[in-house]
């Protein structure tokens, strides 16, 4: 049981802060900015699970369960990056097991998730910029933002250890926010945007 009674404890007025491991660092070191770049995704994917939940006010036919499943995921990955933020507050949890953390078998859900969505969409002829809808927008937007959060983690791996779950999750969760901005397109009625190359050779009037 969690119990905070408190929001402010004035410790980190100098620039430092805690990690789970009671050990005081600054707060602008590899480890804090690896977790707290994974805290802004799990935010994010808050803002996707509101475009979801406004979506389902127009849905119809098989709309409504799709977005049904969408944000029984997103509320269950919302969960394991907490786990995962949590991990990455605590140096040494590469010596034994975390007390929270992610593993191989939260890497293979994504996957299978991933496979799903992906399975009914149309081949990739062209590379996708962001839109396709708010609900596709917003998961385009989560994806770079996990893509940050990727790239954080394996700065940190240069200089103190990260178990390989950590990145494996971080980099097929981006994969399946980007399948999941296509599917929501898809599905909820929303051209995807397509970048064009054929307008770098359109000569200019």
């Amino acid at each position: 049981m969690v119990y905070i009674n408190k929001v402010y404890t004035r410790f980190g007025d100098q620039g430092d802060t805690m990690l789970a491991s009671g050990d005081t660092v600054g707060k602008d070191s590899p480890r804090v900015a690896s977790y707290g770049e994974v805290d802004e995704l799990n935010a994010t994917i808050g803002l996707l699970r509101i475009e979801v939940a406004r979506a389902q006010g127009s849905a119809v036919g098989d709309q409504s369960a799709f977005l049904a499943g969408l944000d029984q995921s997103l509320a269950r990955i919302q969960q394991e990056l907490f786990d995962l933020g949590a991990e990455l507050a605590e140096p040494g949890a590469t010596t034994g097991k975390a007390r929270l953390c992610v593993d191989d078998a939260d890497v293979t859900r994504l996957e299978v998730e991933l496979d799903a969505l992906n399975d009914p969409l149309p081949p990739l002829k062209s590379f996708i910029l962001p839109g396709g809808g708010p609900v596709g927008a917003t998961a385009h937007l989560a994806r770079t933002v996990c893509r940050r959060a990727e790239r954080q983690a394996v700065s940190l791996t240069r200089s103190e250890p990260v178990r390989g779950e950590a990145i494996r999750y971080l980099n097929r969760l981006s994969d399946l926010l980007f399948v999941i901005a296509r599917a929501a397109a898809q599905r909820l009625g929303h051209d995807e945007v397509l970048w064009d190359q054929r307008r770098r050779s359109t000569p200019t009037p």
